[in-house]
């Protein structure tokens, strides 16, 4: 037989990273700009570099005088170590389950008259991988996951005044995800081991929400900006795969369905130029995580023990802070640094081995080339580093130490 709270913690938490489309930390990505990642991501909402505003805070477009092209790509390579790990299965913890990943954005802004700008983005604000070994000793918990979300934004911005700004963009937000685990297979009695099933599930779906913000040039030095990030409404429509049991009445395909509300966030900063060479930001990010209380999975025409399941995430609200200045070295050279410290969503009660992050810190570098006028070419690289996360599943324990290393570029062209 299948050891049924086993089997039903499989669906309800397979799902529960398929409908959770936000790695910033949760599954949030920061990395939708590089000039923005030189500095740490700080003043994002207060600091207008180039087109990628369209995402940091949509009424900066107004300070844009020219039309511009922006886009990049931003390389991410994790390494995760596990240690101390215990639990009531056999099985290897290799760590390091995380594939060297892409990240790739593009904006366009134009100007359409001395008050509207109107533009566009294509980003990556929430995603996840992990692909742990098939002997991993947590595999009863998660094997594979892989979710991402593309998000097209258009977008306009008025410009009220000489020193207020306030921009809108509706976002349609697509998520796909695969993820697998495997599942136990426990007959009445027998001395031979027998291999484990699985269970498989595929979702997508498309929700919409939108950017909003609002830029004021307090004085001719210093810039506050707040942008607010909407909740998005998904119903994850999809499939609950089990299969490779010895006993085909256990293998089967399902329907499944599941409501799922990311969170709204918002983000302030502020920019203060000190002189014509040093330029100093800060901000601060709220997100509501405290949404993603539990998953419902609804299986149609499932047994009565999976028609409906539910699992407890308890995750929490959570607070950002980032600090980071840049240094005009000459007309055409521009340098950046920036720390950010993001306090993770979940704690050692609830964390899971597909989402074990911890409390982390973001140590940033980034330069700006101005080749010319027309053309400018922005180059980061970050360093992360988590606190240690524990994950204490009722069969499997571990200590998780993750870091990351980041690289990020982009190219800008104006007209």
């Amino acid at each position: 037989m299948v050891r049924r709270t086993w089997f039903k913690t499989t669906l309800a938490a397979a799902v529960a990273v398929v409908s959770s489309p936000v790695m910033a930390n949760g599954l949030a990505i920061n990395e939708q700009s590089a000039s923005s990642m030189g500095t740490g991501f700080a003043g994002r909402s207060s600091s207008v570099l180039d087109a990628s505003t369209v995402f940091g805070n949509p009424a900066g477009m107004s300070q844009l005088d020219r039309t511009e092209i922006s886009g990049g790509l931003a390389l991410i390579d994790a390494k995760t170590d596990i240690s101390d790990a215990t639990g009531a299965f056999p099985g290897s913890n290799e760590g390091d389950m995380v594939p060297f990943t892409p990240v790739p954005f593009g904006y366009f802004v134009t100007p359409l008259n001395d008050r509207w700008h109107a533009g566009f983005g294509i980003y990556v604000p929430f995603g996840v991988i992990s692909d742990y070994e098939n002997a991993f000793q947590g595999r009863y918990y998660g094997e594979y996951s892989s979710v991402r979300v593309v998000t097209f934004q258009p977008t306009l911005s008025y410009k009220i005044n000489d020193r207020v700004s306030v921009g809108f963009g509706p976002t349609i937000n697509r998520i796909d995800g695969k993820l697998t685990r495997a599942v136990p297979f426990v007959p009445p009695a027998t001395p031979v081991a027998l291999p484990d099933g699985r269970v498989s599930i595929l979702g997508d779906d498309i929700g919409y929400g939108f950017n909003a913000g609002v830029l004021v040039d307090v004085t001719e030095a210093l810039s506050w900006g707040l942008t607010y990030r909407s909740k998005v409404d998904y119903t994850l429509e999809g499939r609950t795969k089990v299969s490779g049991f010895p006993v085909a009445a256990l293998n089967g395909q399902y329907d499944a369905e599941l409501d799922f509300t990311s969170p709204e966030s918002v983000d302030t900063s502020l920019t203060y130029e000190v002189d014509d060479q040093w330029t100093l930001y800060g901000g601060l990010t709220w997100m509501r995580w405290s949404r993603l209380q539990e998953i419902v999975v609804e299986n149609d025409a499932a047994p009565a023990n999976l028609a409906t399941v539910r699992e407890e995430q308890n995750w929490s609200d959570t607070w950002s802070f980032a600090l980071g200045a840049s240094y005009q070295l000459n007309p055409s050279w521009v340098l950046r640094t920036g720390f950010a410290w993001d306090r993770s969503p979940t704690t050692d009660t609830d964390r899971t081995v597909r989402i074990p992050v911890g409390n982390r810190r973001v140590l940033s570098f980034g330069a700006g080339w101005r080749l010319s006028d027309d053309v400018t070419i922005d180059a980061a690289y970050a360093y992360l580093h988590e606190d240690t996360a524990e994950v204490n599943e009722p069969a499997y324990q571990a200590e998780y130490r993750n870091s990351a290393h980041g690289l990020s570029t982009q190219l800008t062209y104006r007209f």
